[in-house]
């Protein structure tokens, strides 16, 4: 018996070191946004499992930050809700000690992302792009005919977009990644947060909501390239992703993505580690991985979009390098603006006015 109980003891001792090596770092990251192959060759070099869940808005990750104990190691959000968190102390210092592949990243992409976290002590870009329109240009062609499409007409003036009404526009679920494109596309300050001007982007936007035939941040993609809508607002990539999609199903449609004239929203998905996070070493190993150029570019080449990562652009496929809506010329690149965080009463305008937007009252 006394043999007995000593073997069920060492038994249950290896078990719970067993247990206690096993080494794993939780991401909580935007859907369809990394390489799977990335996640297993960093298990397959490293031996830490990778529990990975997504998101399709910036306030979901926000609002798990903030309220403490999320469980994860690593987040991915963009550059305003970086700058407010980091205000919140909700992250954590990176040990820049830990992370030598931060020689690779793009120093003019690591300036911008300063603007957000001075000094960069928080972050780390992993992807960038801009805010536009993804077309499908022979339905929105056949409806208006023969006019540019490189503007903000298509969904902001209504006598154009209630003509498009029939054929499907979505817009993002995002008020922080539409506001700057209606305030710049009004003429006024893409980063203002005068309540006059946030009052007028959300009167513009209100008067067009009636076409627009829904409000996702996701679910443009597979409406694009599937046909089921002619016009989506959103992000750079994700229009790279519909039409890649589109032609691998040689469905005849064709989608462009266009930066309009008037100016669009350059943003920044970056790295960063809660301070409540558990696994810190993995969090840095993870990070660290993902700034290696081949892991980078392999990134790059599933999601379309670009990589904060310089040395990574040797890897890239050229389609994707010489693409402009992913790696936008430099007349094109100075029509681009970033936008700080909102201050808390700006926020709850904003807040206000989108709710209107989207519930219509």
């Amino acid at each position: 018996m006394i043999r007995l109980l000593a073997s069920v003891a060492l038994g249950l001792g290896l078990v719970t070191a067993a247990a206690a090596q096993e080494r794993v770092v939780n991401v909580y990251n935007w859907s369809d946004y990394v390489d799977p192959k990335a996640l297993d060759e960093f298990t397959k070099q490293t031996g830490i499992k990778v529990v990975y869940d997504t998101y399709d808005n910036n306030e979901i990750v926000e609002t798990k930050l903030l309220a403490g104990k999320s469980g994860y190691d690593i987040v991915v959000p963009s550059g305003p809700f970086v700058q407010r968190l980091i205000g919140a102390k909700v992250f954590q210092k990176l040990d820049k000690a830990k992370l030598p592949n931060l020689s690779n990243q793009w120093p003019e992409i690591t300036k911008n992302l300063a603007v957000f976290d001075p000094g960069n002590e928080y972050a780390v870009n992993y992807m960038w792009g801009t805010t536009g329109i993804g077309v499908n240009t022979k339905k929105v062609k056949e409806i208006l005919g023969d006019v540019p499409l490189n503007t903000w007409d298509l969904v902001m003036k209504p006598e154009i977009a209630s003509k498009l009404k029939s054929c499907g526009i979505y817009m993002l679920d995002s008020p922080e990644d539409l506001f700057p494109g209606v305030l710049a596309y009004l003429g006024l300050n893409p980063d203002s947060k005068r309540n006059e001007d946030l009052t007028k982007a959300g009167d513009a936007l209100f008067r067009i909501r009636g076409n627009v035939q829904k409000f996702h941040s996701s679910e443009y993609i597979n409406a694009l390239a599937n046909g089921d809508i002619c016009v989506a607002v959103g992000y750079s990539g994700d229009m790279i992703q519909a039409k890649s999609r589109a032609e691998e199903a040689k469905n005849g449609v064709e989608i462009s993505y266009v930066i309009p004239r008037e100016g669009a929203l350059m943003w920044f998905d970056s790295f960063v580690i809660p301070s409540d996070a558990k696994n810190v070493a993995e969090a840095h190993e993870f990070i660290n991985f993902m700034m290696k150029p081949e892991i980078a570019a392999m990134n790059t080449n599933y999601v379309s979009y670009a990589s904060g990562n310089l040395a990574a652009k040797q890897h890239v496929d050229e389609k994707i390098l010489n693409d402009p809506g992913i790696y936008p010329d430099d007349a094109t690149m100075k029509r681009l603006f970033t936008n700080t965080a909102y201050d808390e009463r700006s926020q709850r305008t904003v807040t206000r006015l989108w709710t209107r937007v989207k519930t219509g009252r």
